[in-house]
């Protein structure tokens, strides 16, 4: 697999890069699962690895007295509450696009988009594309616009991808070849250095989960299966994945086969996945997830015993990871998603499924996260 040498060192002043990611797996036995046994995706916001999103520096703290991790709530009028959507930024870093999810039973198929510069959302009326749905992924890809791949809406389950072209404003079908995933959900999905999407386990219809792991090559329309051999993550689907600095498709719980919430870390490098050992965070799935300068940032999710998190980590790419403690804390809540703000120097959340159900706020996370790791 690629996985050029970059050496695996974290630079402390806040370089941000984009993120996003999620989706939701239902119980085996329904494929429209209850709220309370599935999650919900990312934007698909999906996670695109340092060297190939433009990343915008945040003038560094200072060492001596760090301005103190803060969440403020943001008084904004926008989206309808939603869960299992996704939320993307923009290569420039100065739009977030969000897409699709649901609440309860119904499904979104509207396009929004978040200024992040007013903090306003307008809508988009885009022309015809991509059925609505939920648990689906998305991604930022240079040249092409905003991608969306698989998801669910009642029983069925999808595998097509799109494309939205911000100039246009238009959606178009990109073509599906080679070996091509079978339809899912809660699967995670990734920029790869080598510039194709990767995406790895899921869920679909039959109560089936997945370990296998491919690759979309967007100049020639084709997937193809880069499961390797030996021990792969077992089956699981509401998981997150990302690219490290060093070239590494790393994956992080999720939920399996009678098993709520998962806490295992692991990494794909030559040709092999491996275990990350250490500590990290509790057991969740569906949690959001932003990718930082050498590590990722996670909030919440579903604990183990179905309860809706509200605890912040940070996951470094050498395997560490330390808790944060942010002043002011939103609502526990799974299936929300978060993205950079690199130009102002803080992280956004949007939504989720909280415990008196799915909510429509939006929250700022200021200060420097690398910085505040004990």
């Amino acid at each position: 697999m690629y996985a050029p040498s970059v050496p695996r060192t974290i630079s402390r002043p806040w370089t941000i890069v984009t993120v996003a990611l999620l989706a939701g797996c239902a119980a085996p036995a329904d494929p429209s699962p209850a709220t309370s046994d599935r999650g919900s995706p990312t934007t698909t916001t999906s996670a695109l690895p340092a060297a190939s999103v433009p990343a915008e520096s945040v003038a560094p703290s200072s060492a001596a007295s760090p301005p103190p991790l803060a969440w403020d709530q943001l008084e904004v009028a926008g989206p309808p509450p939603r869960e299992d959507h996704t939320w993307t930024l923009a290569a420039d870093g100065t739009t977030a696009y969000l897409f699709g999810g649901r609440d309860g039973t119904t499904a979104y198929g509207d396009l929004w988009a978040f200024d992040l510069a007013t903090d306003e959302w307008s809508t988009l009326a885009a022309g015809d594309g991509p059925a609505p749905r939920f648990g689906h992924e998305a991604a930022w890809v240079e040249d092409v616009g905003l991608v969306i791949f698989a998801g669910q809406a009642g029983t069925t389950f999808f595998d097509d991808l799109w494309a939205f072209d911000p100039v246009s404003q238009t959606w178009r079908a990109l073509p599906s070849g080679g070996a091509a995933p079978v339809a899912r959900y809660g699967t995670c999905a990734a920029i790869g250095p080598d510039g194709r999407l990767w995406i790895s386990h899921g869920f679909t219809s039959d109560g089936t989960r997945f370990s296998d792991t491919r690759a979309y090559d967007f100049a020639s329309g084709t997937w193809s299966d880069e499961t390797p051999n030996g021990e792969v993550p077992l089956i699981r689907c509401l998981h997150g994945c990302w690219w490290t600095v060093s070239g590494e498709l790393a994956l992080f719980g999720g939920q399996t086969t009678g098993v709520t919430a998962l806490d295992d870390r692991w990494v794909l490098v030559d040709d092999g996945w491996t275990r990350v050992d250490g500590t990290g965070p509790p057991a969740r799935n569906l949690y959001a997830r932003a990718r930082l300068e050498g590590a990722t940032l996670i909030f919440g999710g579903q604990s183990l015993d179905g309860a809706r998190l509200d605890d912040l980590w940070v996951l470094l790419d050498d395997g560490e990871a330390a808790q944060l403690t942010p002043e002011g804390t939103p609502p526990g809540r799974s299936g929300a998603e978060m993205v950079v703000d690199a130009g102002r120097g803080r992280v956004l959340l949007f939504g989720g499924l909280g415990t008196d159900g799915v909510l429509d706020d939006a929250w700022a996370l200021a200060g420097d996260p690398l910085q505040a790791a004990p």
